[in-house]
């Protein structure tokens, strides 16, 4: 090292590398290049520009630069272990049938169920009667069939039975689309509708939806409904539901009149012995109102009426 270079390396200036020597070749070779993009040291100082980028100078071919691997260039992925520590404890086997399990509910998987939303006795004015409404669905996640079933009588008649057969798409992470037909059995004559409708989970965990009906004779009404769980603890629920019916038109063979046709209220306090299997009590009040209200009392029927209810939620 020359005098010059020793005293400013001991000022902290920075200097180029020295060449070194090859004792075999008698050949110079240079130093390995710093890349132009080096970062400052903690001194603040960068690599000098002349080392940025430097020629192999050799003349010799086993001494060319080699040159850098592109920076970003795309690598290829690893493969999918095929080790895995579990089958050094469990059958193989075993191990291989739960991995596959855990792919497909981690996926687009197939399920059912059948569901009784009520299925009740009722007690109270205008006689005691009972009611249902129920549920069957099978399908995924996003594509779903559904059959819904309700119905109400007496210990006299059936008075209304209905049942739709309906094709579900979800349309959000909360709401699905659904389109099919519904078939009354009662009251009156019987007569199909073509449906369109939603349900789904509001704000706040209301359960809510809605649908229109379009009858085989041009008639068109709607259907609201909605219901909350109110959890008092883990196994005791009070739920509040509500409904009501519109009509677009007078149907007086079916006992409809225009605008608001009828509404029904109720509060059902059950207690979940199993998640699938609670017994519940509860008061319900329906009525009917406007022409709907006047079809009812030209054949001496109640307008309203309240009932004391007992029931069972399941489903399997």
């Amino acid at each position: 090292m020359s005098r010059l270079a020793f005293i400013l390396a001991l000022s902290g200036v920075a200097v180029p590398a020295l060449a070194q020597t090859d004792p075999h070749a008698g050949h110079h070779m240079p130093a390995t290049p710093a890349p132009a993009h080096a970062k400052h040291d903690d001194a603040g100082h960068g690599a000098p520009p002349w080392a940025a980028e430097q020629e192999d100078h050799s003349g010799h071919e086993g001494h060319q630069a080699v040159p850098a691997q592109p920076s970003g260039e795309a690598t290829k992925p690893p493969e999918a272990p095929k080790d895995f520590a579990a089958e050094r404890f469990y059958d193989p086997a075993v191990m291989t049938a739960a991995r596959a399990q855990l792919r497909t509910e981690h996926g687009d998987i197939r399920w059912s169920q059948v569901m009784f939303e009520t299925a009740e006795r009722r007690i109270g004015d205008g006689g005691d009667g009972y009611g249902w409404e129920g549920r069957a669905s099978f399908g995924g996640d996003i594509n779903r069939f559904v059959v819904t079933s309700s119905g109400e009588g007496d210990d006299h008649a059936l008075e209304s039975a209905e049942i739709q057969a309906l094709y579900a798409r979800t349309i959000g992470p909360y709401f699905n689309l659904q389109a099919g037909v519904r078939h009354d059995f009662e009251p009156g004559p019987s007569r199909s509708y073509a449906v369109l409708g939603v349900e789904g989970l509001a704000p706040y965990w209301f359960e809510v939806g809605g649908a229109m009906f379009l009858s085989q004779k041009g008639d068109l009404s709607a259907r609201f409904e909605g219901s909350y769980d109110l959890r008092i603890t883990q196994r005791l629920i009070l739920e509040p539901r509500a409904e009501i019916d519109l009509q677009a038109q007078d149907v007086p063979e079916l006992g409809e009149g225009a605008g608001l046709s009828s509404a029904e209220v109720g509060l059902r306090l059950r207690y979940a012995i199993r998640q699938e299997f609670a017994p519940y009590i509860g008061l319900m009040h329906e009525r009917k109102f406007g022409e709907t209200a006047d079809y009812a009392r030209a054949a001496n029927e109640d307008v309203k009426a309240t009932r004391f209810v007992v029931g069972l939620r399941a489903w399997f």
